[in-house]
């Protein structure tokens, strides 16, 4: 579904200024926009408005072909997953028990409950035979977050939102999940919003990022764009000095191919690695060429060290 903000405000009592200041934003369905800023910029308030945990002052937000501030609130939380830092499992209920939570509010009969929790573990990466009696306390907090993300999508709402939700994942894990969990939204479909003070994380995850200041949209835009072409000084700062190595980030190194030079025992990487993951193996190893190879092992082409410096000086296509 697309979601639609039209003019909305939020002014909490003896506040100074509104947290959110007549915001306009569209995102359209099946896309991940990302909602990053400093603290204090309104992007947690904006999220949590659209499911109305959070009652706006004024303005109006669409989610499809409705105005969901003039709805039931409970009944639309239940057709908006909503996945959040401390991912909030109820530790008296199994793994299964949290899963099948939604669906059972909603009425569906057992079996199609049952099916469902095993479908959406299998999903995100847990063997449902393993996990489904356990409690949450006997689980990692990868593991955990996968549960919540698996919570989130089992009653299958066309929306979801995500609430910093790798902030509290151990930094060796989090690039994988996110990895994953960005798939598996695309595949699905999902409009996603998705609130983070990682620029990074938002590059890595989002179609469009919306950076926001003081309550307004400051720059909407796609990552690349962002990187590229910041519109004003605040927007330069935020996303840093090292703006063209983050570009390389976005470009998977199957897209980048040069044709196989006279290459002789050199570094292998996966056709899955970006450019900025090409250029730090290059340089850890110190080496000028890397090959790319398929899953089976196969050289697909090369990238070179020379390449990917003209690419991030922009002197390359993009």
């Amino acid at each position: 579904m697309t979601i639609r903000l039209e003019g909305v405000s939020k002014t909490f009592p003896g506040a100074p200024r509104p947290s959110v200041d007549h915001l306009d934003l569209t995102i359209e369905k099946g896309r991940t926009c990302v909602l990053i800023g400093p603290s204090g910029c309104g992007k947690t308030t904006t999220m949590r408005m659209i499911n109305r945990l959070i009652e706006p002052t004024s303005g109006r937000i669409i989610v499809g072909d409705t105005d969901v501030t003039k709805g039931n609130p409970v009944e639309l939380r239940r057709h908006i997953g909503y996945v959040i830092q401390q991912i909030g499992l109820f530790p008296h209920m199994t793994i299964a028990e949290n899963v099948a939570t939604v669906p059972k509010l909603l009425g569906w009969p057992a079996a199609k409950v049952k099916a469902r929790v095993e479908e959406m573990l299998a999903l995100v990466g847990l063997e449902p035979a393993q996990f489904l009696a356990r409690f949450p306390r006997h689980l990692s907090g990868g593991q955990r977050q996968r549960v919540g993300v698996a919570r989130a999508l089992a009653a299958d709402p066309p929306v979801m939102l995500m609430d910093e939700p790798f902030g509290a994942v151990d930094p060796v894990v989090r690039g994988h999940l996110q990895d994953e969990f960005v798939a598996i939204l695309r595949r699905l479909g999902k409009t996603v919003i998705f609130v983070t003070h990682d620029i990074d994380e938002a590059i890595r995850m989002g179609d469009v990022v919306a950076i926001m200041q003081d309550g307004k949209l400051v720059q909407y835009d796609t990552p690349d764009r962002l990187l590229a072409a910041p519109v004003n000084a605040f927007v330069a700062d935020f996303v840093g000095a090292d703006a063209a190595l983050r570009r390389l980030s976005l470009v998977g190194a199957a897209e980048a191919l040069e044709p196989l030079g006279a290459v002789v025992g050199g570094l292998e990487l996966p056709a899955a690695t970006n450019l900025r993951g090409v250029l730090s193996a290059l340089l850890a190893k110190g080496q000028d060429v890397a090959v790319i190879v398929d899953g089976d092992g196969q050289p697909l082409g090369q990238i070179t060290l020379a390449a990917i410096r003209a690419r991030s000086a922009g002197t390359a296509p993009t």
